[in-house]
């Protein structure tokens, strides 16, 4: 899978992402630091790369439609520090595994992903618990 961490994404879980088998590209990395989010949604577009942030902006189908993308990953964590972050990460790569984000928004939790896509009229059945 090709993934783009964002840049409120600490670079270490770039590294847990590859180790999980992922081309990984980071926004920090390639210079795109401060841009405006709908420049990393189209640079994702263009790459075609999951989008793996923070960031609830990116939360808002209205204002970044997951269909056209190659999917839309938000980690939710009950607290932003690194360990339940890299929790939220690790049910988000574990669910690459079954299933694709193409055209989705996921919420990931540690515990559990939420999935919404864009053909259905609201949110998806939850993926259920996972183990991390």
């Amino acid at each position: 899978m090709r993934l783009k961490l964002d840049e409120n994404m600490d670079v270490r879980l770039a590294v847990v992402a590859r180790n999980s088998g992922h081309s990984v590209e980071t926004v920090l990395s390639q210079g795109l630091s401060g841009q405006e989010d709908g420049v990393v949604y189209d640079v994702c577009l263009e790459e075609e790369r999951t989008l793996i942030t923070m960031d609830l902006d990116f939360a808002n189908p209205v204002r970044f439609p997951p269909g056209p993308t190659a999917g839309v990953i938000v980690l939710r964590p009950p607290r932003p520090v690194l360990g339940l972050i890299r929790a939220a990460l690790s049910v988000a790569l574990a669910q690459l595994d079954r299933m694709s984000p193409q055209g989705a928004l996921w919420i990931a939790e540690p515990g559990r992903v939420r999935v919404y896509e864009a053909e259905r009229d609201g949110p998806a059945p939850d993926a259920g618990p996972q183990e991390s």
